[in-house]
């Protein structure tokens, strides 16, 4: 960290940096000035050195609060960090091209030292309008960047300059410098007793699920800004209203949500199945009796001629036999009926018709 005096002494230190790397490459004498371009070109060879601006560095801009250890001692001070831009220009004679000649020096001896060394800080601070400047004991070092500007950049900066004519320049960018404050901030309590707290959701003091937050409503959660009441201490946000206990809440979510699916899903499947299925086995088993049925007269029908074909059995010398439906249904084997005699037995009464023959309605 450095004082207010850093801008002026990384300046300062700018323009000597140049000057002392000026041989061998030149070999006559250059002025080395820390100033804006003269609206009068000089005729003698001249380097300029231009604060033209002083801008915050954004890598650094959250870092410039006040540090402290874990005790409480104070380490760090609030500082500003800054971006200082450097327009450099050259004069001489054009005819030997001297301004050239010194800008090549000055991009040679920035390129070789980007680093503002430590022994030309020292020397510059030695100076009486530096005197108190701490930038040598300051442990970030400047670094100098060429900054590449288009023609419209160009011309806009060197409009600024009012009534100065252009000359052959360089724009460089130093960065970083820190500017710390003087005053030291009020002291703070220290960190008593470190804890890291690991609790589910639902125990007490742990905080709600998004969830159960969603569920439970504005009101059951803390509302801060009202009354001075709402945070973390989980009241409500109007003055004397408890909110509801995390658990309370989480409870009550738990059971809603049980209520909800079964809600959702009770009784589909089994209504679906019974509309599907009912009164169908009925309406199917009277058809298929009423087809056993036709089937049965119709095989009845047949016995009874295949008895008749077989004569006429004398009186009480036939034996007449057949199936009644009642031994088919019941057991859906053969059955014979009992033998008769007499003359004209019919299909009914088992008896057989008259003649010799032996009539049977037989089942298959």
């Amino acid at each position: 960290m450095s004082n207010a005096l850093a801008i002026a002494h990384v300046t300062q230190a700018l323009a000597l940096l140049i000057e002392t790397n000026l041989p061998p490459d030149i070999d006559i004498a250059v002025k080395v000035e820390p100033r804006k371009p003269p609206a009068d070109p000089p005729t003698e060879p001249t380097i300029t050195v231009f604060l033209y601006q002083v801008t915050p560095n954004t890598s650094q801009r959250g870092n410039d609060l006040p540090t402290r250890a874990p005790d409480g001692t104070l380490v760090r001070r609030a500082a500003a960090a800054l971006d200082l831009h450097y327009l450099i220009s050259a004069y001489g004679e054009e005819a030997e091209l001297v301004g050239q000649r010194l800008i090549g020096s000055v991009v040679r001896t920035l390129h070789e030292i980007p680093v503002l060394p430590k022994d030309i800080i020292e020397i510059t601070g030695e100076r009486a309008h530096l005197a108190g400047s701490d930038l040598a004991e300051a442990a970030q070092r400047v670094r100098f960047t060429p900054t590449v500007m288009d023609i419209d950049e160009t011309s806009k900066l060197w409009g600024m300059l009012h009534q100065t004519p252009y000359t052959l320049s360089v724009v460089y960018q130093a960065a970083l410098v820190f500017i710390e404050g003087r005053e030291i901030p009020a002291p703070r309590k220290p960190v008593e007793r470190p804890e890291v707290r690991v609790l589910p959701f639902g125990a007490p003091g742990a905080p709600l699920p998004a969830a159960a937050v969603g569920a439970a409503g504005p009101a059951e959660g803390p509302v801060s800004g009202q009354d001075g009441s709402g945070g973390q201490d989980g009241r409500s946000g109007q003055a004397g209203v408890p909110a509801r206990t995390p658990e309370k809440a989480l409870a009550k979510t738990a059971a809603k949500a049980p209520a909800k699916a079964a809600a959702k899903t009770p009784a589909k499947a089994p209504a679906k199945a019974v509309a599907a299925s009912p009164a169908k086995e009925p309406a199917r088993s009277r058809k298929a009796a009423k087809q056993a049925q036709a089937a049965k007269t119709t095989k009845a029908a047949k016995s009874a001629r295949t008895g008749r074909s077989g004569g006429s059995a004398p009186a009480g010398g036939g034996d007449g036999a057949r199936t009644s439906e009642g031994d088919r249904s019941a057991g859906g084997g053969e059955g014979r009926a009992g033998r008769g005699a007499g003359a004209g037995g019919s299909e009914e009464s088992g008896r057989p018709a008259a003649g010799s023959g032996r009539g049977e309605d037989v089942e298959s």
